[in-house]
């Protein structure tokens, strides 16, 4: 393209564009925002616009399309939300006032992670922008919501735990250095699972020093000691490149963003990603909506930054007894004061989002009805504060000290803006009557102008006694006097004569100009003025910007608790308690959200009890639909309200701590990856059996249900094995599985026990009578299942019969054979197998094959002297040799 043959406007247009080349470019020319060349093709089929041209000095015309300046939010948020940046290039001056071209520049670039219409933006979650940094084998993380101003950073030693973390705050826009695509860290299918956008930036983004002047500049502090990041190395650079490209990009002075906090993983419960998926916290596994999660049941909450806190405990619960215990007690007494409680919430109600309202105000984007908002939710506070002064747990007493009224706030606000205010700041008529004398002067001068002119007129003719003068108007001379000949020599000599007519002579008068000057300039001194007094009144506000955060925090944990209050009497939760022995005793626990969806009468509570003795293991049987998932999930769900310090679905609860939950839950493949359901099921294992400790708690279904019975059974049993080893993990666990086989390892293994679904039998029929019992299940119970559901009274024949058959080579009596075996080795004190290592004195489990060489190579190893390597090599030799590949 030849830019020396464009037209001027299209040169400052490509000027612009040179500048933002990764943006859509819209471009303010009069009442709309138009996009051009490329631009114009990619947002006219993305937005559904018409494509058009323009002239533009080249030959060919410009491809080009537009949209309205007062609709462009929509427009906007379409495009954000579909990965794109949008580069705002507005007129930055009059162009009644320009000399040649309108002078423009982009005042902001919108990207997914900082877009601010409230209308594409889900008021209960935040919409985080994350910044992470991969430096020496670690990876530094800072995230901030700028509709809120939260803004955090940490560090993270490897990619599994960055996982958890994005997984835990779902981010809508990640800017990352250039060696985190290098890492390792499967990226593609991360930005498929959680629909983010990942831009990759320059690498002068993550210098050092700039990061850190870039930190302490903006909260004007000497050194990171001041910031209390001085231990996150990486973290530290992550935020500042965070910082630099909000700053870049929104170009605001960001003054809402006042504080960064740093925090440790570890210094709250860790919930794998699988696992937040696998409990349904937030979101259901398979339709991803609220309706049907924890977050659904709990969260009652009136305000929109309670819904966002309330979600936010849920992703992070504590292990801090004495913070969970100050939670607990703040609830308690708030249901014990219920009239209180409910005049709480009601006051709570008509409050808006006082966090994205000053997000607003600190951008300058706030309206006049955005500042009627925030003086209707500052109304509630006296109120709120009133009430919580009746309540004495230290929660409540801390928040009623956080709660700042504003009143100075309010009293502003309802001085200068009218109730009921135009959207438009450049509309006028916003500010209140009585509030600026100019105001009321210009205001008057609009609606009272002719009154004023017939009084000047009146009261001239009384003065000067010239009957027939007038007062008239033209654009050239605006208000004059004028007097007809015949009148002339009664003109004073305070008239300043204008114009000579043929028969009469216009005069003004300083009283006259002085009146035409207010009437003619009025409307737009009067806009123009209120316009100033509302940025006035705004900024005003914003410079209490930390007031009111710290306002707005108070409010939205009064708003939580209050919440958790309310759920917990409704639903006949009681109060856990809490202790640190690693004892979880449960008595009647139900699932908060099963027992929501049906009717409460109908749900069957359950025990569970487990400790870190002999009850560390509970081997759970029974048939599929039987409700074993449900338990074990009820069970999880239980400990984690517990630990968020909400009060629990029991009859009574006494809950150990736990650092972390891993469930293994259900069967999905991974397609997309290109895993199966074994391989994901695997994975998940992994995961779990390589960072569980001894406090966590594990919610195992089904393991090895994926590959063939004999593997399966095998891979289970090692499982449990690995787990029940102290030296090795040692860890809580319900285990639920189809293998009833299983069941033979309590008694010869310390801490497992048996327990079972009940099942109730009518003959060839089955009734779940869903109560966990003590004892294992010495059946699946699989084909009354098949028959419940359905499957034809053939197949269902023909199954029974195949069962008998294959009942005869049952492995059970071999299970059996081989658990008293490894009781007998533990006797002696033999050295314990290692989960990964290949135990094969388990093959006789499976041995149906009668092949008298394979058995005698088998009895003649020397398993004590072969090492795991040569044990599988072994095990691949003889099983080719059975299948005649040898």
């Amino acid at each position: 393209m030849d830019k020396q043959n464009l037209t001027p406007m299209m040169q400052q247009y490509m000027k612009t564009k040179e500048e933002y080349k990764d943006c859509i470019l819209f471009y303010r020319l009069g009442d709309f925002y138009e996009m051009f060349f490329d631009d114009a093709k990619i947002a006219s089929k993305e937005l559904e616009l018409t494509l058009t041209g323009k002239n533009c000095g080249l030959e060919e015309r410009a491809p080009m399309c537009g949209v309205p300046f007062h609709a462009v939010e929509g427009y906007l948020s379409k495009l954000v939300s579909r990965g794109y940046k949008v580069a705002i290039c507005e007129q930055v001056e009059d162009p009644a006032l320009a000399k040649g071209l309108v002078k423009r520049e982009v005042i902001r670039v919108v990207t997914p992670g900082t877009n601010l219409n409230a209308q594409a933006l889900d008021e209960s979650k935040n919409n985080y922008i994350m910044s992470i940094v991969y430096v020496s084998d670690r990876f530094g993380i800072s995230f901030a919501d700028v509709t809120t101003g939260d803004y955090f950073v940490t560090e993270v030693d490897s990619s599994r735990k960055l996982m958890d973390e994005l997984y835990k705050f779902t981010p809508r826009e990640v800017i990352c250095n250039e060696a985190l695509l290098m890492s390792g860290v499967e990226l593609d299918d991360l930005k498929e699972r959680l629909n983010l956008v990942m831009y990759p930036l320059e690498s002068w983004y993550f210098d050092d020093e700039l990061c850190k002047n870039t930190l302490l500049e903006h909260f004007h502090v000497k050194s990171l000691e001041g910031l209390g990041v001085v231990d996150f190395g990486c973290g530290v650079i992550a935020a500042g490149a965070l910082l630099r490209y909000l700053t870049e990009t929104q170009k605001t002075s960001l003054a809402h963003i006042t504080k960064l906090l740093p925090y440790v993983s570890g210094n709250y419960m860790i919930i794998d990603s699988s696992s937040r998926r696998n409990l349904e916290l937030v979101e259901t596994l398979r339709e991803k909506q609220k309706r049907g999660s924890l977050l659904w049941v709990l969260d009652k909450t009136k305000t929109a930054m309670g819904a966002r806190t309330l979600r936010s405990y849920l992703e992070q619960p504590l292990i801090d007894k004495e913070e969970i215990e100050k939670r607990l007690t703040a609830i308690e007494e708030l249901n014990s004061q219920m009239i209180t409680r409910e005049e709480l919430r009601e006051y709570l109600n008509p409050i808006y989002d006082l966090e994205r309202l000053i997000g607003r105000i600190s951008y300058q984007t706030a309206n006049p009805r955005d500042l009627i908002a925030f003086k209707a939710s500052l109304e509630m506070l006296p109120s709120i504060r009133t009430l919580l002064t009746e309540l004495k747990s230290p929660l409540m007493q801390e928040i009623l000290e956080e709660l700042d009224p504003l009143e100075d706030l309010h009293t502003l606000v309802e001085e200068s803006i009218l109730e009921e205010p135009p959207i438009s700041i450049r509309d006028g008529n916003m500010i209140r009557d009585g509030y600026n004398t100019d105001v009321d002067k210009y205001r008057t001068a609009k609606t009272e102008g002719k009154t004023w002119l017939a009084q000047i007129e009146t009261k001239e003719r009384e003065r000067t006694g010239i009957k027939n003068m007038k007062i008239k108007f033209n654009k050239v001379f605006g208000y004059y006097l004028e007097v007809t000949n015949s009148y002339k020599d009664l003109v004073p000599d305070d008239y300043i004569r204008k114009q000579t007519l043929t028969n009469a002579e216009r005069y003004i008068t300083p009283e006259l100009k002085e009146l035409e000057d207010t009437i003619l300039g009025a409307e737009e001194k009067l806009t123009a003025l209120e316009y100033q007094l509302f940025c006035e009144v705004r900024d005003q506000i914003a410079s209490e910007v930390l007031r009111i955060q710290k306002t707005a925090k108070a409010v939205a944990k009064l708003d939580v608790f209050t919440s958790l209050a309310y759920v917990a009497d409704k639903n006949r939760y009681v109060r856990p308690k809490i202790n640190t022995r690693g004892v979880i005793d449960i008595r009647g626990g139900r699932h908060p959200v099963v027992e929501n969806m049906i009717s409460n009468d109908m749900f069957i509570s359950n025990d569970t009890y487990l400790d870190n003795g002999a009850n560390r293991i509970s081997i759970i049987t029974g048939p599929n639909m039987a409700g074993k998932s449900t338990y074990m999930r009820q069970t999880a769900l239980i400990v984690l309200m517990a630990q968020v310090g909400s009060f629990v679905p029991a009859d009574s609860a006494d809950i150990g701590i736990v650092d972390r939950i891993f469930t293994r839950v259900g069967a999905s493949d991974d397609l997309a990856s290109g895993q199966s359901t074994f391989m994901v099921e695997m994975n998940e294992v992994s995961n779990i059996l390589r960072n569980a400790t001894s406090n966590s708690l594990l919610i195992l279904d089904e393991i090895g249900r994926g590959t063939s019975t004999f593997d399966g059974l095998s891979i289970a049993w090692a499982v449990i094995e690995h787990i029940a080893d102290k030296k090795l993990l040692g860890a809580k666990t319900l285990f639920a599985t189809h293998y009833h086989e299983l069941t033979e390892l309590e008694g010869t293994m310390e801490g497992v026990n048996n327990y079972c679904i009940a099942v109730k039998e009518k003959g060839d029929d089955i009734v779940f009578l869903r109560k966990i019992v003590k004892g294992g299940a010495d059946k699946s119970y699989g084909i009354q299942v098949a028959k419940l559901a359905g499957v034809p009274e053939s197949v269902i024949s023909r199954a029974k019969e195949l069962v008998e058959e294959l009942s005869q080579a049952d492995i059970s009596v071999k299970a059996k054979a081989i658990a008293e075996e490894s009781q007998a080795k533990a006797k002696q004190k033999t050295k314990p197998k290692t989960y990964d290592e290949v135990d094969l004195e388990q093959i006789s489990l499976f041995d149906t094959v009668k092949d008298d060489d394979v058995v005698k190579e088998l009895q003649e190893l020397d398993i004590s002297n072969m090492t795991p390597m040569d044990a599988m090599n072994t095990l691949y030799r003889l099983q080719n040799k059975l299948k005649n590949r040898w």
